[in-house]
């Protein structure tokens, strides 16, 4: 967020770090940093939704940035499509060193994809109007301890909400190896949501997967010339470091 040329309000919930964020966290003009328990980390994303300001929303985890320049594309985006109420960015996946894993490209998500396979956007490269929350007034469900975005995109589509792909690349996943995400709570909440779907749709998944590929094939989602990214590190958290990729891939490590 430090060097994005736009004017963005930087909301920062915390529910009590004691790894030292609190030392530099409350001293920090750039940002608003709220300070409370939470239930959790949909409880405390939907608190800063609610506190933020702007017309245009997003957030981010503490393994998650954005790519410079980012929101001025985001911003013009939906500038230019007043319709569109929610927009997916491009994301580079990199090791905890910022070195490049692989990247994904989005496409707009299907619902019956999303609800029996996986969501197939990041919400790191997520971004949304305002009226979202009001109109139909929708946030995350804090019950939920990993899935609550996926649940959060199958309302979405349930309601048809507009959507559309950026296709450039907005953010940055770093993969720690213990990402929420990867584990067995969100193991167990994503199987929660498969089941919640409509009976006739859950036989179809091998389907739905091989039309999610034919999809993203035929959209080009697979290809990408080599590129170059530049980001924050931990090594270097003042100056972001330029990494060149020679051979691009959309196939994560095992």
């Amino acid at each position: 967020m430090a060097d994005q040329p736009v004017e963005a309000e930087h909301i920062v919930q915390d529910a009590g770090s004691d790894d030292g964020t609190l030392d530099w966290l409350l001293q920090d003009r750039r940002v608003q940093a709220f300070v409370e328990p939470d239930q959790g980390m949909y409880d405390a994303i939907n608190r800063g939704l609610r506190r933020a300001s702007g017309d245009i929303l997003a957030y981010l985890n503490c393994d998650e940035q954005y790519l410079s320049g980012a929101l001025r594309t985001v911003a013009a985006f939906f500038q230019q499509h007043p319709k569109i109420d929610v927009a997916f960015g491009d994301v580079v996946v990199v090791d905890a060193r910022g070195h490049y894993l692989c990247h994904r490209k989005m496409q707009t998500p299907l619902k019956y994809h999303t609800w029996t396979c996986h969501l197939s956007t990041l919400s790191c490269a997520t971004f949304f109007r305002r009226r979202l929350l009001h109109e139909p007034r929708l946030l995350f469900d804090p019950r939920l301890r990993t899935a609550a975005d996926g649940k959060w995109m199958v309302q979405m589509l349930q309601r048809r909400v507009p959507m559309a792909a950026l296709g450039q690349f907005t953010s940055v996943f770093t993969r720690t190896g213990a990402n929420l995400g990867a584990g067995p709570d969100a193991q167990r909440e994503n199987r929660a949501l498969a089941r919640s779907a409509p009976p006739w749709a859950r036989p179809l998944k091998p389907l739905l997967i091989l039309h999610h590929r034919l999809r993203r094939l035929l959209g080009g989602m697979y290809a990408q010339a080599p590129f170059a990214y530049d980001i924050f590190t931990l090594a270097n958290p003042e100056r972001r470091q330029h990494y060149p990729v020679a051979r691009p891939t959309f196939r994560p490590p095992r």
